[in-house]
């Protein structure tokens, strides 16, 4: 699931090829992605794309009239651009917005159609799907560390959770948690004020260098390769590869469909978190649907 640096990229982008232009064409070629219709898609013809913005891992147009589209990319849910005449091929395509300049493409790979758009009007109903994350980029440490201990979790859910922080997801938590040599399942109530000062400090430097080196790749292209596994990442999607820092075999665990890598030698005193002891542990600590973690 693309989270807060994907994101960032995708609407930067956005911006520098379609923002200010007027949209010509509104397509549907899944009729089920479209979960919400005030206004209705054919409101948006001829008008101004004027912003771009982020709510958690949604992705929001705002069009002039105060008509919002707002895109929820799920999992396997990515955003390209091609130019006029130029299409997407085959059944990936699932809408389209199409600008004088080319068109934006909201695709989803696989046969799960999970990848949603809601067509809203006005301010309230937009602020609807807020689910209360603040944005660690900007909070100073008190702030960070008041909003982490304000609920007791495990750091792996606390970093996750869309009410305690916005567009943090699977992959970039894994980094954080590596980089402050924290264990994924330390309790925040158990956390000491200095490894919560650490957490703080990774959080802004990964999500920071990760946007960074995401937008250097990205040039002046239109983000093509979006995806939760990269090279350069030092834990995440990386089991029993060699940690960067000290050379051992990267391990996971696994709840549902969730997974969370971690290196035994920096993160947890060589201590490994079995699967079985993490499901007991976080039967009520771990978002059992995508939506939770959404």
């Amino acid at each position: 699931m693309p989270e807060l640096p994907d994101i960032t990229v995708y609407l930067e982008q956005i911006d520098r090829v379609a923002g200010g232009e007027v949209l010509e064409r509104f397509e549907l070629y899944n009729p089920f992605v479209l979960r919400s219709v005030d206004p209705a898609p054919s409101e948006l013809i001829g008008a101004q794309l004027e912003s771009t913005a982020r709510i958690g891992k949604q992705i929001v147009l705002g069009f002039e009239g105060d008509r919002y589209a707002v895109i929820h990319l799920m999992i396997a849910g990515r955003l390209r651009w091609r130019l006029p005449g130029k299409r997407i091929a085959g059944k990936l395509a699932l809408a389209a917005w199409t600008f004088a300049g080319g068109t934006l493409y909201l695709t989803e790979a696989g046969t799960t159609r999970r990848a949603g758009i809601h067509l809203v009007r006005g301010a309230a109903a937009l602020a609807a799907f807020d689910r209360g994350g603040l944005d660690a980029l900007t909070l100073d440490a008190p702030a960070f560390i008041a909003r982490l201990r304000s609920e007791n979790h495990t750091l792996k859910r606390a970093l996750t959770d869309p009410r305690l922080f916005s567009g943090i997801g699977n992959a970039y938590s894994d980094e954080i948690l590596h980089r402050a040599r924290l264990s994924p399942l330390l309790l925040t109530s158990r956390m000491t004020d200095q490894q919560a000062m650490t957490l703080h400090h990774a959080t802004g430097a990964t999500l920071v260098e990760w946007t960074d080196r995401l937008r250097r790749d990205a040039g002046d292209l239109f983000p093509e390769e979006v995806t939760a596994f990269r090279d350069g990442m030092a834990v995440h999607g990386r089991f029993k590869l060699p940690c960067p820092d000290c050379g051992t075999p990267v391990q996971r665990i696994r709840y549902a469909s969730n997974e969370t890598n971690y290196c035994p030698t920096c993160q947890t005193g060589g201590i490994l978190l079995a699967d079985r002891a993490m499901s007991r542990l976080l039967r009520e600590d771990w978002p059992r649907t995508l939506g939770e973690e959404s």
